[in-house]
C-alpha cells in the first residue's frame, strides 16, 4: 500500500500543467528524433542538457526522460517507411516492417509499433516501479566475464537468423565485430585497421554502416529493379482486426518482459533487447520461417522490447547511479548538473523526483499513442510518393543525417562503400541484421573480456568457472544449434551452397523490397 501511495502521488507531481508540457515537449522532441537519422537520443539530450540547467530538477529529468523513450517509439517510422533506422534500437524493427509496407501494409505495421511500444513501456514501468531495487542488485551481480558471455549471447542468436546459411551468417557478425575494432585502442593506443587515415581513429560510426547497409543498399536496389515495376503497393486499412491483435498479443508480453529485464543490465539496453526478442521469436513462433517477409509479429516483438529496455535502463541509473546505456550516460551526467546525485539513497532523499519520473513515463506511453495512431495516416502517405521522388529524398536524408555528425566529406564516402557492401551482401544472400549488431556489441565485447581476462591473470576458464557466465555461453551454444542441424542435413542432401542462398536473394529479396533480406534472409 506504501507503493501505491507514493505511485498516485508520484501522479500528482507528474500531471501538475507545468510538468505535462515538459511531458509533451519531450516526446514530441523524441519522436521527431527519432524519425531523422543523426539526431539519436545521445545528441538530443547533450543539446539541451543546457535548457534544463535553470529548470527545476524534477521537471527537467521529466522532460529529458520524454526526449529518450519518445525517440525510441519514433524511430520505428523511418524503419519502416523508408528502411533507414534513425535509431540503433530499431534496426530490427525494419526486418519486418518495411517488407510490410512495401505491400501495402505500411498502416498495419506502424499501428503494430506504436501499440507494442506503448505496451512495453507501461510494462516497463511496472517493472520499474515495483521491483527497481532488487533488480539494480541483481544487476551488481554482473561482472566482466557475464557481460562478454551476455553480448556472445546476443551476437550468436542473431547470427542464427541468417537462416539454412550460418556460415553466411556467422562471416557477417565477423565483418561487424572487425569494424568495430577500427580505431584506437582504448587501452593500449595502439592504431587499428585504420590504413594510416587520421579519419579513422574515432572509429566507424553506426550510423555510417546502418544508413549505409540498409538505406542507402536500398536506392541502390531500387535502381536495379528500375522498370520491373509493382514494387510498391497503395497503403490498404489501419485497422488491425481482432485476430490480428491477438496473433501479436503474445510477442508483444513476452518481448516487453525480456526487454525489461535486458535493459536493467548496464550495457545491453534497447538494442540489444529488440535484437534478442526478434530472435527468441522467430525461434519458438510456429511460423518462423516467415520472418523478415512482413510478419507482424517481427515488428511486434522488437518495438515492445526496445520501448521496455529504454524504461528498464532507468533502474540502475536512478537507485545506483550507474548507467545502463550511453544515453542514460548523458541523463547522468545532467542529473548531476541539476544538483542531484543518483544512487542507493535517491528514493529516500529524492522520492518525488523518483516517482515523479515513474509516474510521467506513463503519462508520455499514453501522450505517445495518442499523439501517433491518428498521424499514421500521415506517415503512411510516404509509400505514394514517386520513386522518381522518394529515391533521391532516400539519399538526402542519408547524407544529412552522416554528415550532421561530424560535417566530414570521408564520412560520406564511407556511407557509399557501406551501401555498395549492403547492396553486395543483399545480392549474394549475406544477411545484414549480425553485421550490425556485430558493430555494435564488437567493442562491449572486447573491453569485458580483457578484464575479465586482467582479473583472472589470463584464465580463459574463468568463463565456464562463474556460473552466470557458464549458463549464458551454453544458451549460446544452443541457439546456434538448430542452424547447424539444418546445414548438416543440407550436406548430407546436396543442397548446401549456391542454391540455398540464391534462393533467398532472387526469389525473395528483390520482388520484396529485399530489405529484409537483410534481415534474416530467412528466405534462404
Amino acid at each position: 500500500m506504501g507503493m501505491l501511495d507514493q505511485l498516485l502521488h508520484g501522479f500528482s507531481i507528474a500531471l501538475t500543467p507545468q510538468n505535462l508540457l515538459f511531458v509533451l515537449i519531450g516526446v514530441l522532441a523524441g519522436t521527431v528524433i527519432g524519425i531523422l537519422p543523426g539526431l539519436g537520443p545521445m545528441s538530443a539530450i547533450a543539446l539541451m542538457i543546457p535548457i534544463a540547467y535553470g529548470m527545476e530538477p524534477t521537471s527537467a529529468i521529466i522532460m529529458l526522460a520524454g526526449v529518450y523513450y519518445g525517440a525510441i517509439f519514433g524511430g520505428s517510422t523511418s524503419s519502416i517507411l523508408l528502411n533507414a533506422p534513425g535509431v540503433a534500437g530499431t534496426v530490427a524493427t525494419s526486418f519486418d516492417g518495411y517488407p510490410m509496407a512495401l505491400r501495402g501494409r505500411a498502416g498495419k505495421a506502424l499501428a503494430i509499433a506504436a501499440i507494442s511500444s506503448f505496451v512495453g513501456g507501461t510494462i516497463g514501468v511496472v517493472g520499474l516501479m515495483a521491483i527497481a531495487p532488487g533488480l539494480a542488485s541483481f544487476a551488481v551481480s554482473f561482472g566482466p566475464t557475464e557481460y562478454f558471455a551476455l553480448m556472445v549471447l546476443g551476437l550468436t542468436a542473431v547470427v542464427s537468423l541468417g537462416g539454412n546459411n550460418l556460415v553466411k551468417g556467422l562471416i557477417s557478425a565477423v565483418v561487424g565485430v572487425m569494424t568495430a575494432l577500427v580505431g584506437i585502442d582504448s587501452q593500449t593506443a595502439i592504431v587499428r585497421y585504420t590504413f594510416d587515415l587520421p579519419e579513422l581513429y574515432e572509429g566507424v560510426e553506426f550510423l555510417i554502416v546502418a544508413l549505409g547497409v540498409f538505406a542507402l543498399a536500398e536506392v541502390l536496389v531500387m535502381l536495379n529493379r528500375r522498370g520491373q515495376g509493382g514494387a510498391r503497393k497503395g497503403v490498404t486499412s489501419l485497422r488491425l482486426s481482432g485476430r490480428e491483435l491477438g496473433r501479436i498479443a503474445p510477442p508483444t508480453l513476452r518481448s516487453s518482459v525480456l526487454g525489461f529485464f535486458t535493459g536493467v543490465l548496464p550495457g545491453a539496453g534497447a538494442t540489444v533487447a529488440s535484437f534478442l526478442s526478434y530472435s527468441m521469436e522467430k525461434k519458438i513462433a510456429r511460423d518462423g520461417d516467415t520472418f523478415g517477409q512482413g510478419n507482424p509479429k517481427g515488428v511486434a516483438a522488437p518495438e515492445a522490447a526496445n520501448n521496455a529496455a529504454a524504461v528498464g535502463s532507468f533502474v540502475p541509473l536512478m537507485t545506483l547511479g550507474v548507467p545502463g546505456s550511453g544515453t542514460t550516460a548523458i541523463l547522468l551526467g545532467a542529473l548531476l548538473v541539476l544538483g542531484v546525485t543518483p544512487g542507493p539513497t535517491m528514493l529516500a532523499d529524492n522520492p518525488d523526483m523518483f516517482w515523479g519520473v515513474v509516474a510521467s513515463m506513463y503519462v508520455g506511453s499514453v501522450v505517445l499513442l495518442v499523439l501517433n495512431l491518428p498521424l499514421i495516416p500521415v506517415f503512411a502517405k510516404v509509400l505514394n510518393t514517386p520513386r522518381a521522388v522518394l529515391v533521391p529524398l532516400v539519399v538526402v536524408f542519408c547524407v544529412v543525417g552522416v554528415y550532421g555528425l561530424s560535417f566530414s566529406v570521408f564520412d560520406l564516402g564511407l556511407l557509399a562503400a557501406f551501401g555498395a557492401v549492403g547492396f553486395l551482401m543483399r545480392r549474394n544472400g549475406f544477411p545484414a541484421a549480425p553485421l550490425i549488431l556485430g558493430l555494435i556489441l564488437g567493442g562491449l565485447m572486447e573491453t569485458n573480456m580483457r578484464r575479465a581476462l586482467q582479473i583472472s591473470g589470463g584464465d580463459w576458464g574463468v568463463f565456464a568457472s562463474e556460473p552466470i557466465s557458464a549458463g549464458l555461453l551454453a544458451v549460446a551454444l544452443l541457439s546456434l544449434l538448430p542452424a547447424l542441424v539444418r546445414a548438416v542435413r543440407g550436406l548430407r542432401r546436396g543442397r548446401v551452397g549456391p542454391s540455398s542462398p540464391e534462393a533467398a536473394t532472387d526469389a525473395g529479396a528483390v520482388p520484396d523490397g529485399g530489405s529484409e533480406d537483410q534481415a534474416p534472409t530467412p528466405r534462404g
